[in-house]
């Protein structure tokens, strides 16, 4: 089995590597593959990755021989006999994040960098990478599944499934790691072999803006007592972010992510108190890492392993810091959990070994053949939206593919938010694909004017002008 990582001088990539080399799922992994453009971070990440497979060999947490490791800037070498295609990349790296943020904030709008106008800037200089990532894999490596994490990770997966279908779909943790706390409030163990036929989950939304509905055991819906029960909201990270009183009005538990949608302003002014954005943060944290990983030699008492595990510590314990206050620390609990590449794993463990998973993940709307398990009469998960628009939802996964499950009803706020939200995406996806710089312009345009948390036409006209003289691959996009 070979597993090519994209993007693989990533910070969080050894977690991916951890997971395989200990058989975490039980999948057996003979080699992979670290892609990156970046040869020095990618040097970094070997050298981390090294002293990881000899310390777990050595703990015996190993599950046979450790998976052969090969690094390349190649992405064709990369992925040729791929039978599994991970993509996290991050086109312009942490520093093109500082500038999303910051051009949102100066125009007195939200500054993050997967919602908003910062997610729409990330997009449009990410969206030509994903497509010549998607027409790579489709020539060379066809029957491989992708799986990606590339954020803005629902029009990434959109797009990509323009070129690979249904063989490609996106993945996030914050969906399963919601549906996880709730469960274990009540009990239940959603991933125990035998919860497919007891507990039904009921969870619909976008990448990044999703709500859990309902969550029912043996057919009762055991959400309407967690809503209403202050004791067991406190434990839910989602429910502290945004008030009980509202996810009590709503009957639903948002996605973290949502916070940005119902608090914007409150976010944005403790953006600015903090006087350092994420994106900063990260550039000054990880830039640190990659440069004593580089100086210090094999030899070094420390080495880069703990170096990135402090670093790691630090990261997660900071993540969504503007949603607490100033003196509030995240919980344990909240920090701690499965991870994306728990999710990867076990989607990757699912299809290769036809163990059948439960999941929820990015796929189609209406995906092709028999994979929909929607019950509407069209094929589509939700009958009021396009049959290719990517959706997050609950899926079966086994040795024939993705399955999507069946939601219930989703009512009219829930629906306008998706549907604007995506249609401003896919203004960018126009733009980012039209090949004419005057209607490349005129769709980056409508697409930030449009979007939820701009819905100005003069800001998204400045928007467009800021990010295409600030960051050089929009700027030629759009003929700047």
């Amino acid at each position: 089995m070979k597993l090519t990582i994209l993007g693989g001088g990533g910070f969080r990539v050894p977690l991916v590597y951890e997971a395989a080399a200990t058989g975490a799922t039980g999948l057996t992994i003979d080699e992979i593959v670290l892609q990156d453009v970046d040869p020095s971070r990618l040097r970094t990440i070997e050298r981390v990755v090294e002293e990881l497979g000899a310390e777990l060999r050595a703990q015996g947490r190993t599950v046979g021989p450790l998976p052969r490791l090969i690094v390349t800037t190649d992405l064709r070498e990369a992925v040729v006999g791929a039978d599994f295609v991970f993509s996290a990349v991050r086109v312009g790296g942490a520093e093109g994040r500082t500038v999303d943020e910051r051009v949102a904030l100066d125009l007195g709008l939200l500054g993050q960098e997967t919602v908003g106008a910062g997610g729409l800037a990330y997009a449009l200089r990410t969206l030509p990478v994903a497509l010549e990532i998607a027409r790579t894999l489709a020539e060379v490596a066809p029957r491989a599944w992708t799986i990606t994490f590339t954020n803005p990770a629902g029009i990434v997966t959109e797009a990509m499934r323009s070129v690979l279908g249904d063989r490609v779909v996106g993945i996030c943790d914050t969906p399963i790691g919601l549906v996880r706390r709730v469960s274990r409030l009540i009990g239940e163990d959603v991933d125990a072999p035998d919860a497919l036929d007891r507990i039904g989950i009921d969870y619909v939304g976008l990448n990044h803006l999703g709500w859990l509905r309902g969550l029912s055991v043996d057919g009762e819906d055991r959400l309407p007592g967690i809503l209403a029960d202050d004791a067991a909201l406190e434990q839910i990270e989602e429910a502290r972010l945004v008030g009980f009183d509202w996810v009590r009005a709503m009957r639903a538990l948002p996605n973290e992510y949502l916070y940005y949608y119902l608090f914007t302003q409150q976010a944005r002014e403790r953006i600015l108190e903090a006087g350092t954005t994420r994106g900063e943060f990260l550039v000054e944290q990880q830039g640190r890492f990659y440069g004593q990983a580089a100086e210090k030699s094999e030899a070094c008492c420390d080495g880069p392993l703990a170096a990135w595990r402090a670093t790691l510590h630090e990261r997660e314990a900071t993540y969504m810091a503007e949603s607490r206050e100033a003196d509030e620390e995240r919980r344990p609990e909240d920090v701690a959990g499965g991870g994306y590449q728990e999710v990867a794993l076990r989607l990757m463990t699912a299809i290769a070994s036809g163990r059948t998973e439960r999941m929820i993940l990015d796929v189609g709307n209406a995906p092709a053949g028999s994979s929909t398990a929607a019950a509407d009469p069209s094929g589509r998960i939700v009958p009021q939206l396009p049959d290719d628009l990517v959706l997050e939802v609950p899926c079966l996964v086994d040795g024939d593919g993705v399955h999507p499950q069946a939601v219930g009803p989703v009512p009219l706020e829930q629906l306008g938010l998706m549907a604007q939200q995506r249609g401003a995406e896919r203004c960018i996806l126009e733009a980012a694909t039209v090949g004419d710089p005057v209607r490349a312009r005129r769709a980056a345009w409508e697409g930030f004017s449009t979007h939820p948390l701009v819905r100005s036409v003069d800001l998204g006209g400045k928007l467009v002008d800021a990010y295409a003289r600030r960051q050089p691959a929009v700027g030629r996009l759009l003929g700047y």
